[in-house]
């Protein structure tokens, strides 16, 4: 169950309409196996439900790594991840990218992050989260840090705090409960 909310977080939060998020080490627990030149992550299903279900809620989605993968690449293609952007550069101009192919602003933007090379996507998002497990400074300026670790349900957990302070999670869990 996620933690209580300040009213300035669930009002920030209520203005959520583009989710973006590292891959290693949020939608993973940061662990790649390597051999015979084939890489395999270990992704989180729950958190793949989730970002259908903001999918399904009219916010976007999309990841965006410092580190080139075909298993990324993969599991977003499976999800039918919005944006997958996979570059060696800053996350800054990738993230400015986004924003202006969507129309959406900084403030409309909630960023999930495990380290320092997240920090400057952090620092300028609506809601920054780090997750539990992400380095101190990413962790020191977030505007929630999630319980769960990096691959181990935060990006679930994300969501469902979006979706509780936009008054539409009861409704999520009603549709699915028949």
């Amino acid at each position: 169950m996620p933690k209580r909310l300040s009213p300035k977080l669930r009002s920030r939060l209520r203005r959520v309409r583009l989710f973006l998020c590292d891959v290693d080490g949020v939608l993973t627990d940061g662990s790649v196996w390597m051999g015979s030149g084939v890489e395999v992550k270990r992704f989180n299903i729950r958190d793949g439900l989730g970002l259908k279900i903001l999918q399904q809620n009219s916010i976007r989605v999309g990841w965006v790594s410092r580190r080139p993968s075909s298993a990324t690449r993969a599991r977003a293609q499976d999800l039918k991840i919005d944006f997958l952007i996979q570059k060696d550069a800053g996350k800054l101009a990738a993230v400015e990218s986004i924003l202006k192919q969507t129309g959406v602003t900084w403030p409309e933007l909630c960023y999930v992050g495990d380290d320092i090379v997240d920090t400057g996507v952090l620092r300028r998002a609506g809601v920054a989260v780090a997750v539990g497990d992400g380095v101190a400074e990413a962790r020191a300026v977030a505007d929630y840090v999630t319980m769960a670790a990096g691959g181990r349900g935060a990006v679930r957990e994300v969501v469902e705090v979006i979706l509780t302070a936009q008054g539409k999670w009861n409704q999520v869990v009603s549709e699915y409960a028949g």
